[in-house]
């Protein structure tokens, strides 16, 4: 069996387990573009890490993205830009 994580969710919802290779490579990829791009809308995001793991990832990236995107806000790596609509997201200080 292959390593896998439990991932945490902002809002105290129950996580998923998901494989930690996969998982380690889009939180690499996002914190890879946050660093450039300071904020980034949710859907910008999602297409940047998609072209950046193209033909290295098998499975849904939206979907990871996603899911690993709500676990580095809850252990505070990342957040959410209060109020903004689309939703941006950007490092945590």
């Amino acid at each position: 069996m292959k390593d896998t994580i439990r991932t945490l969710h902002p809002d105290k919802k129950q996580g998923v387990n998901i494989s930690k290779e996969k998982y380690d490579i889009i939180r690499k990829a996002i914190l890879s573009i946050l660093r450039l791009q300071k904020e980034i809308s949710f859907m910008n995001l999602s297409r940047a890490v998609e072209k950046e793991v193209r033909g290295k990832f098998d499975g849904s990236v939206t979907w990871y993205v996603t899911t690993v995107k709500l676990d580095l806000e809850a252990r505070g790596e990342i957040r959410r830009v209060p109020n903004s609509r689309p939703q941006l997201v950007k490092l945590a200080k």
